[in-house]
């Protein structure tokens, strides 16, 4: 096939037959002499990839057709013509691809919690800081009574000390554990 001064020229015409085809033969004419070793080709830029070497081959066609005026001074076969869009379009998808973000699917993002609960956790986490601060005793004395709801003497059992000194510590450990959120900017 030749295409000469817009007109497509196959070479099985008779000479002295050849003249213009109708744009839709102009694409019938590249698709069945082209399509074939031009998607053979974009296979292997595209990793075999094959509903995108079909895009590819598909816009490449697309191009040919839009830029029929281009293809009319070449002489022999647009294979290179067309080979060298197909290779161009790989190219541009490539950077495209790497000139932006990659996309990250939203359903991890509807599953946040609300606002309440993010605030909640917040102070969590502040007040878990502020634990950290205490010493072990008072911590362990503070857990034992607030967090877990024992008594007094039902946490003087399990930490094994007196009673007192489970008050004790709770008492000196809520102050400390005030200072220490004061510190972090929670007033009560």
């Amino acid at each position: 096939m030749r295409v000469r001064d817009h007109a497509v020229v196959t070479d099985d015409r008779p000479p002295g037959a050849e003249g213009a085809l109708p744009e839709d033969e102009l694409m019938r004419v590249l698709y069945k002499e082209h399509a074939g070793p031009l998607l053979g080709f974009v296979l292997r830029l595209v990793a075999g990839d094959r509903h995108r070497a079909e895009d590819i081959v598909q816009e490449t066609l697309l191009r040919a057709w839009r830029h029929a005026d281009q293809l009319g001074g070449a002489h022999g076969s647009v294979r290179p013509w067309l080979v060298t869009v197909a290779r161009r379009i790989v190219i541009d998808g490539h950077r495209s691809r790497q000139a932006r973000p990659r996309e990250v699917d939203a359903t991890p993002l509807e599953s946040l919690p609300a606002a309440d609960e993010i605030e909640r956790t917040l102070h969590r986490m502040t007040l878990n800081d502020a634990l950290a601060d205490l010493s072990t005793a008072h911590r362990d004395a503070l857990v034992e009574t607030y967090f877990r709801g024992r008594t007094v003497n039902e946490a003087a059992e399990v930490l094994k000390v007196p009673p007192g000194t489970v008050r004790s510590r709770v008492f000196y450990a809520l102050r400390q554990l005030k200072l220490a959120l004061e510190e972090r900017g929670v007033t009560p």
